[in-house]
């Protein structure tokens, strides 16, 4: 494919292809592991990638007015955590001149979010109240289609559709034929009695029987719905003024302890990894693809930042309500950052707005108050940007940096939330184990399923072979029994 078509690819995603193990994956995954589908997958995608010219799309390359008509933004979450992908139905009207900006404008929705949210998938909502006739655009709807099971390869869960028109019956009839099987599957037709069922009311507008009072608007991009900054001691609430003093010592007490703490399991995981280390010098092995680390961090060209995914806090069952977040200056200057939150009225954060020495490493404790629980819909933002060593990192000077500094230098990286459910205090969480290195999601159990397929396809192929060659062995045996047979009888015959 690459020799006889590289000039219809972009050299970039050529390049990913050969360094970024996950989007090999989910085009295996989305394939059924099929290599010859999956190269046919990969090799239009990158067509159309190169058409589209995705890797450039920005802000500054789309008409304004596509942002502001508010038919296309991220917005929420689904029950399962997954990021809602709004289509407003009655905002886009079919017209064939603007066909290809609108298109753009999907892509570049698209590609934004997978490359801010390492390719983790989405829930599509076709939001249909109050539409009729003159919004069908069977065209459009189909590039939608082919986006997710040509283009974004396992990047789809499911596609909500709400209150769709008995008019618009015919129509999805044959975009179901667009479908395939496994994207029908995922079709969910919806209305306001049952929308619930995939979305929780705080993620859905008043006219769908939600509490949402957001309201879309440009600019700016809808920024993931992060509130900024959180103050250290989080929102002030009713259930919050009778903590006592007594209460934030032990908080500040404790945090100390286990910092103390981590500064031991720190230089524990230093000394297992350099034992792991040479251990592995001395195997042959090749390590499998998908092992994951024991503990994970995120590497940014600003900050490494460990956990690197997912922030795991007990359910009202464990009681464990605290996690930490290590930050690591990478550069030689001091590095700004600020925590951001969708759930800004459940957390605290200590600290959430402050700077990192060149070199250092800092802990960031969050934790749940006001008797509230983690869910998984929630998350966390970390902003960071380099600063002067001569401007300061005092308050005054933090909250004008933020001012100035230019969104193009800041880093920002996302975590997500996860509730270990187990009767038993998990070992994840932040009084047992600092790191809070990440429990199997069902997309790693889905991986590691497919490899045991696989390997077990493949031992198939070897038994199916042996048994060829045995049977094959037996016919030869047979054949040559009857040779020598007939030789003796010969032999015997011209004696007599």
């Amino acid at each position: 494919y690459l020799l006889d078509k590289s000039d219809k690819y972009d050299s970039r995603d050529v390049e990913r292809l050969h360094q970024d193990d996950k989007w090999v994956e989910n085009y295996l995954i989305w394939r059924h592991d099929v290599v010859d589908d999956t190269l046919k997958m990969i090799d239009e995608s990158f067509q159309w990638r190169k058409e589209y010219t995705v890797n450039d799309l920005t802000e500054s390359v789309l008409p304004k007015w596509l942002f502001e008509n508010g038919s296309l933004f991220l917005h929420g979450y689904d029950k399962e955590g997954y990021k809602l992908f709004w289509i407003r139905v009655k905002h886009h009207i079919k017209d064939p001149k603007q066909q290809l900006e609108k298109k753009k404008l999907v892509a570049f929705w698209l590609e934004h979010y997978a490359k801010r949210d390492h390719g983790k998938p989405l829930t599509v909502v076709f939001d249909m109240a109050e539409t009729g006739i003159s919004h069908i655009d069977l065209d459009f709807v189909r590039f939608i289609v082919n986006c997710f099971t040509d283009y974004y390869p396992n990047f789809l869960t499911k596609i909500v559709i709400f209150e769709m028109p008995w008019i618009m019956n015919a129509a999805f009839k044959i975009v179901k034929g667009w479908l395939g099987p496994d994207a029908i599957s995922m079709l969910k037709f919806t209305n306001k009695s049952d929308v619930q069922e995939y979305i929780s009311g705080e993620y859905l507008p008043p006219h769908m029987g939600g509490t949402d009072s957001f309201k879309y608007s440009y600019p700016p991009l809808v920024d993931d719905d992060f509130q900024t900054p959180l103050c250290e001691n989080g929102p002030i609430t009713s259930e919050d003024e009778h903590e006592s003093k007594e209460e934030i010592d032990a908080d500040t007490k404790e945090t100390g302890e286990l910092n103390e703490e981590q500064n031991l399991n720190q230089k524990k995981m230093n000394s297992i990894e350099q034992i792991s280390k040479s251990e592995e010098t001395d195997k042959t092995e090749i390590k499998p693809k998908n092992a994951k680390k024991a503990l994970t961090t995120f590497k940014g060209p600003l900050l490494h930042i460990s956990p690197a995914e997912e922030l795991y806090f007990g359910s009202k069952e464990t009681g464990e309500k605290k996690c930490l977040i290590v930050l690591t200056n990478v550069t030689k200057n001091i590095v700004a950052f600020k925590v951001r939150t969708t759930a800004p009225e459940k957390y605290r954060v200590k600290p959430s707005n402050s700077s990192c020495e060149p070199g250092t490493s800092l802990d960031i404790v969050v934790s749940l108050h006001g008797g509230f629980a983690a869910s998984l819909q929630d998350r966390f933002l970390i902003m960071a940007a380099e600063m002067d060593q001569s401007s300061g990192a005092g308050v005054p000077e933090l909250t004008q940096f933020w001012k100035e500094v230019p969104r193009t230098k800041v880093m920002e990286h996302r975590l997500r939330c996860h509730v270990v459910e187990s009767s038993k205090p998990s070992s994840l969480t932040l009084k047992e184990n600092t790191f809070n290195i990440p429990a199997k999601t069902n997309e790693d159990l889905h991986i590691q399923l497919t490899h045991l397929l696989q390997i077990n396809r493949r031992l198939q192929e070897q038994i199916d072979r042996c048994l060829w060659f045995q049977q094959l062995s037996v016919v030869l045996s047979l054949l040559s029994i009857t040779v020598v047979a007939f030789c003796f009888y010969l032999a015997c015959t011209q004696r007599s």
